[in-house]
């Protein structure tokens, strides 16, 4: 079965009908400049919940260079099961999580030489190899400058199907109900996740689209 990942729950309601509506993953975004953001204070009291009522749901915190002792203090505060390192973080930085925490990729098809891309594939290599196995070992992300992640835009299908055949791969970048279906018969990744593909405004989870969107997902699941 793909799981499926849910990001940027702001609010306890959201969570819930995430769940309801089939997610396995839930994330929760402490990069302040998003519209998805959510303070560590308010994280704590719904996963508190969630920990409680939900323990088979496992909850991700998605981070943007921040240093690595703060992120292991939210980690702790707010009960998560997995970091998200969603900046430009290094292997060792990566590293210093241990098996809590995987690497998001901004994929992009701009580069500019053949020993550039090699550094960019042996990278990826070293992001999947610090999980010792663990799903997910990297996150597939569109690369739109400025931004780190929730643009609504596509990933690169056809690199990321490079990818999936060697690694757990979680794909995202801009995907919805609509286009989900085709993602998964290209890409055939361990796991897809969605935020602004399932809102109804930045920030404002729909729980129509996300129920319609499992259902896409798990309509694919049934084919295969």
């Amino acid at each position: 079965m793909t799981h499926i990942k849910i990001c940027g729950i702001t609010s306890l309601n959201n969570a819930l009908a995430a769940i309801e509506a089939g997610a396995d993953y839930l994330g929760f975004n402490f990069y302040p400049p998003s519209p998805r953001s959510i303070l560590p204070e308010a994280c704590a009291q719904i996963t508190s919940v969630l920990r409680r009522e939900h323990p088979q749901v496992q909850l991700v915190g998605v981070f943007v260079n921040m240093p690595v002792e703060q992120v292991k203090v939210i980690l702790a505060s707010c009960s998560l099961h997995l970091a998200q390192l969603h900046g430009d973080e290094t292997p060792e930085i990566t590293a210093a999580f241990g098996e809590q925490a995987f690497k998001a990729i901004r994929l992009t098809t701009d580069l500019t030489t053949d020993a550039e891309a090699e550094k960019r594939m042996m990278d990826f290599e070293l992001y999947s190899q610090l999980r010792n196995g663990h799903s997910p070992a990297l996150l597939v992300d569109a690369a739109v400058k400025g931004a780190y992640g929730g643009t609504g835009v596509t990933a690169d299908w056809s690199a990321a199907a490079e990818l999936a055949k060697r690694h757990s791969l979680l794909l995202a970048g801009g995907l919805t109900a609509e286009n989900v279906g085709a993602a998964l018969r290209q890409v055939r990744p361990w796991g897809v996740d969605t935020a602004s593909g399932v809102e109804s405004g930045p920030g404002k989870k729909d729980a129509v689209k996300m129920k319609t969107f499992v259902a896409e997902v798990r309509k694919f699941d049934g084919g295969r």
